[in-house]
């Protein structure tokens, strides 16, 4: 038998009380005479022997009473065969998983509530201990420091969902480095109370417990449930227009075993209902659903996808923005040129299109920053900076369309080109060819897709007539020479695409410009370099890339939404914001993480909130990831076998049973005495008082 608290044994010392005056009893005796003493002494000889039986069976239940008191409060209990058991010794931590999965039901009863009852019944092993520390996925400096059992059932009633999920080697880095510090010295102790999904739970054979620490892994038997979530949101076209038809793709996922059928999803736009579908999910599977809806007026649209989901609720709101009518920005780079400016005729007329024009020798490198497509005309000869910061433009995203001169030089315009990936460019022999027709294009191709109307797709076209001033053989082609050869490629490069027409655009070079096929062509071409809409992102993201024009060197860029403000880790590379996703632990007391709509504001001093700052650049939509949305969780079993080689990880798989702590302390402190001892305290007390009261003498 060992004793949890064994100072409390040198209360036996009160012992000597009793005997001390059971053995002093100093009370003095008064003799009384009488006539007749014969029959007095008989009486007398029977009340001593009486008394003295009486005094011994006092001072045994006083005696006895106060060992067992003594001995209850020293809390004996016979040590478990399990050496390496639960101790209340030392530093405890204990972790509580309050990640969203956690909202999944059993018995109609969430994982959380079941796993917050079970710590708060864990908490009477450890009712006297002061060394607790409580952690969940928050991070939060509260649970930083150590407390006692009764303030960590008081924090516990107020821990709610997190949106950030955590590895478990995170979780125990977190753990080790408290520990480390409240008992350097010392053996400690871990519970994971927890139902171990694996989609956030990490790679479990990375992670070591150290030898001198004792885990308790507590699973809630989660079991696999349906759940669907949102996968991504995409347009169809690069960028919508007011006052027209657009489509959006959304695609859906379906995490359980069961099949989804006719699940409606409906479509919000600045609040209000604009579209619906229905959408089929196999189990396990995926299906994308198109909804299609216009737009009344240019700038930015908040945008909701919507669905009913039960008992995982807290995916089942998706949101996105959208940009109607963004300019896309075109800078015209010539030398030589025909006399009527067809690229001009072409972009001038939209007003889609920011269109400016400079001499390809006289222009200032740095606008390709705040340009998506470079037409670059009638150019002889490309080197030196121009070469340079062009490869650069079209390796970041950008596109590049070039016109050839008359006379291109191929000595530059190779190995510019062929750095671009376009190799073998050939200057065309003088003199020139005679004129040529095209080839009629392939109208299936995604380039000339919505180019034709529906009823001329299988009739013949007019082509136009071409006197090619160069040969190539590398990209997709999207116009041909009746021999063959290319006229029209397009290429990818880096991050961007490159485009080259074999022609100028001068009449004596064929009448390409003056067809009508000309400018649909540059349509698509521009249309295709406006950069995708990036429709959302998501917490789950350590870093996010978000364009911006005119990037200063001091400026900061705050995130804000409604009451909730808050500046990110952030950095400007070129024309790029690169902002680290907040997490719940940077932020104040009180503040929370929502999935909504955040707006990018500029303080460009610095100092969110002052004058003259907060100026709205653009607006986000962040939502929670989908890591927590697949309901696939671990096992005892699973836990047990991957944790085989690590004896002191031990798996408590007995989570629902009524009897949780009580087999928990059994198997891991071994079986406490305290309460017997308690009862016996009281059976003593109880003898002395009926000793006293009805043995007379």
């Amino acid at each position: 038998m060992s004793f949890l608290y064994p100072s409390f044994l040198l209360g036996l010392l009160a012992v000597s009380v009793p005997i001390a005056i059971h053995l002093f009893n100093f009370r003095r005796t008064r003799r009384v005479y009488f006539t007749n003493v014969a029959l007095l002494k008989t009486v007398q000889t029977e009340t001593k022997s009486f008394r003295r039986l009486k005094h011994w069976l006092l001072l045994a239940a006083r005696v006895l009473f106060i060992t067992c008191l003594v001995l209850a409060f020293a809390q004996p209990f016979i040590p478990s065969k399990n050496k390496l058991g639960l101790t209340r010794q030392g530093a405890t931590s204990l972790y509580l998983d309050n990640s969203y999965s956690m909202q999944n039901e059993q018995n109609e009863k969430r994982y959380l509530d079941m796993a917050i009852g079970k710590l708060d019944e864990l908490m009477t092993l450890f009712r006297n201990a002061s060394s607790l520390q409580l952690l969940t996925n928050d991070f939060s400096a509260d649970e930083q420091t150590l407390a006692t059992a009764d303030a960590i059932r008081d924090r516990v009633t107020s821990v709610r969902f997190a949106h950030t999920p955590r590895t478990l080697e995170a979780i125990y880095r977190r753990q080790k480095n408290l520990l480390a510090t409240a008992n350097p010295g010392g053996r400690n102790q871990l519970f994971w109370f927890s139902d171990f999904q694996k989609s956030t739970a990490g790679d479990l054979s990375r992670l070591q417990i150290d030898t001198t620490d004792r885990l308790f892994l507590v699973p809630l038997d989660a079991k696999p449930t349906r759940n669907v979530y949102v996968d991504s949101v995409w347009l169809s076209t690069p960028f919508i227009r007011e006052m027209q038809n657009n489509s959006l793709n959304v695609k859906l996922s379906n995490s359980g075993r069961d099949a989804v059928r006719n699940l409606p999803i409906r479509l919000y736009l600045d609040d209000i209902q604009t579209s619906t579908a229905t959408v089929n999910l196999d189990p396990k599977g995926a299906g994308i659903a198109t909804l299609n809806f216009n737009v009344t007026a240019k700038g930015y649209h908040r945008g909701r996808i919507v669905f009913e989901d039960y008992p995982i609720t807290f995916d089942n709101q998706y949101f996105f923005v959208i940009e109607a009518s963004p300019s896309i920005r075109v800078l015209h780079l010539h030398e030589q040129k025909s006399n009527t400016d067809y690229v001009d005729a072409v972009f001038s007329n939209d007003s889609l299109f920011v269109r400016r024009s400079y001499s390809a020798r006289n222009f200032d490198v740095g606008q390709l920053k705040e340009t998506d497509l470079v037409v670059l005309e009638g150019v002889s000869q490309i080197n030196g900076t121009l070469r340079t910061e062009l490869e650069r433009f079209v390796r970041q995203g950008g596109s590049l369309a070039v016109i050839p001169p008359g006379n291109p030089d191929v000595n530059t315009y190779g190995p510019f080109l062929n750095a671009l990936g376009v190799g073998g460019v050939q200057s065309q022999a003088q003199p020139l060819p005679t004129a040529q027709p095209l080839s009629d294009p392939d109208r299936r191709s995604p380039f000339f897709r919505d180019v034709f109307q529906q009823t001329y797709q299988s009739e013949p076209l007019n082509l136009p007539n071409a006197v090619p001033v160069w040969r190539w053989n590398a990209g997709d082609r999207l116009l041909t020479l009746r021999d063959g050869n290319p006229f029209l490629t397009q290429s990818r490069a880096g991050q961007g695409y490159l485009y080259m027409l074999g022609n100028p655009l001068d009449p004596q070079y064929g009448n390409i410009a003056q067809h009508a096929l000309f400018v649909p062509v540059m349509y698509k071409i521009a249309a295709l370099s406006a950069r995708p809409q990036r429709t959302a992102y998501s917490f789950d993201e350590n870093l996010v890339s978000i364009p911006i024009t005119n990037p200063s060197e001091k400026a900061v860029y705050t995130l804000k939404k409604d009451k909730l403000e808050f500046i990110p880790v952030q950095r400007v590379v070129n024309n790029q914001l690169l902002l680290e996703m907040p997490k719940s632990n940077q932020l104040s007391s009180g503040q929370e993480i929502e999935s909504g709509y955040y707006e990018l504001q500029l303080s460009r001093d610095g100092a969110a909130g002052s004058e003259g700052n907060g100026r709205t650049e653009r607006l986000l939509a962040i939502n929670h990831g989908n890591r927590e949305s697949t309901m696939d969780f671990y096992s005892a079993a699973e836990l047990r076998q991957a944790f085989a080689n690590q004896p002191n990880v031990e798996v408590f798989d007995s989570i629902n049973d009524g009897d949780f702590v009580k087999v928990l302390e059994e198997e891991n402190l071994g079986k406490s005495l305290w309460q017997y001892f308690l009862i016996a305290a009281l059976a003593f007390l109880l003898m002395e008082i009926l000793l006293a009261r009805f043995m007379k003498g």
